[in-house]
Order: structure tokens, then C-alpha cells, then sequence
């Protein structure tokens, strides 16, 4: 089935989840994508059905995660709302860090801007950084590392002073929750 099948559907039934907010949409839907991806031997496409609206239209994963991304991860008013709620905030943005991750090493989804953005607004965003360390500093932890991670596994191309800025940031990170800083 896998082998012969022309495309992965999708159905959302929430408004409250999105396909970045669970790991189940891309540890199955995004895994089901690479897989009959690599069985057949081309891209394979996946349709999001969003059932939550009267009007029921299939969306391409790409745009809807374009979508998403923009409305949540890179909207500076989400940003500000999340880590305005402290450490369950900051591990709300950790957890999305993560699904991008998780969305590019299974349906290869690797969009740069979406890299670049993220890493500017969380991490090179002195007050956003900050507000993020103070509330929750193993989920600042996990928001770097995830870009360094999608560096090194090639989802994301950064500049090498952007790499080495980052890898700077989770050292002294590491330094700082084992109390050796």
C-alpha cells in the first residue's frame, strides 16, 4: 500500500491543535510521507483536510505549515503571549522547535526562512532570550539546540557565524543548569 499509494491524507478535527502542536501528526503523517517517499522513489504529496470550518477545503502540508509557522512560531504576538505565561510558555515554544524538526526529517519540510526567522526572534532577540532562559531554561535549551540539530542534519542552511553564535548560547546554557558557570 505504502508502495503504490499517490498521497497521504490528513484529517484536523481541532481548532485548539494544530499540526505543530502534537508530535503525533508528524511522527505519523510526516513518517508516512518519507517512507512511501523513499519505497516509490519520488515526492510523495500530503493533503491537510481541516474539518473544523462548514467549508471543507484540502490544503497542501507545505502551505499548512507555512501557514502555521507564521501564525504561531513567527507571530511575535504568540511569541509574547506564550513566554508571558512563564515556564509552561517557554516549553509551548520548545515543544514547536521540536515538531519543525520532527516535520523536516520526515517530510523533509526545510524552509530556511522558517529557521531563519525562529532563530532571530528566540534566540538572538536579547529580551525574548532572556524572558525564555528565566522561565524555563531546559526549554531554551531545547529551542538551540533543535537549531543546531537542524543545521547538522542539513534541514537548515545558517551562516557559520550563526552556527557558531548558537553553539556559543547552548555551551553557556549547559555550563549554567549543570553549575559550573
Amino acid at each position: 500500500m505504502l508502495g503504490s499509494s499517490g498521497s497521504v491524507v490528513q484529517l484536523t478535527d481541532s481548532v485548539e491543535y494544530g499540526l505543530t502542536d502534537i508530535q503525533e501528526y508528524y511522527a505519523n503523517t510526516g513518517a508516512m510521507v518519507r517512507k512511501m517517499g523513499d519505497l516509490q522513489g519520488r515526492k510523495v504529496s500530503a493533503l491537510i483536510v481541516e474539518t473544523t470550518q462548514k467549508e471543507v477545503k484540502p490544503r497542501k502540508l507545505e502551505a499548512a505549515l507555512r501557514l502555521e509557522y507564521r501564525t504561531k512560531l513567527l507571530n511575535p504576538k504568540w511569541a509574547e503571549a506564550m513566554v508571558a505565561q512563564g515556564s509552561g510558555g517557554a516549553f509551548e515554544v520548545s515543544q514547536r522547535m521540536t515538531a519543525l524538526v520532527g516535520w523536516g526529517a520526515t517530510a523533509r519540510f526545510q524552509e530556511n526562512w522558517v529557521y531563519d526567522q525562529g532563530v532571530e526572534q528566540y534566540v538572538f532577540d536579547e529580551k525574548m532570550a532572556e524572558k525564555l532562559r528565566a522561565s524555563n531554561p531546559e526549554a531554551f535549551r531545547n529551542v538551540v539546540g533543535r537549531f543546531l540539530e537542524a543545521g547538522a542534519r542539513g534541514m537548515w542552511e545558517p551562516k557559520p557565524e550563526v552556527t557558531e553564535r548558537l553553539q556559543e548560547v547552548y555551551d553557556t546554557l549547559g555550563d549554567e543548569l549543570e553549575g559550573i558557570a
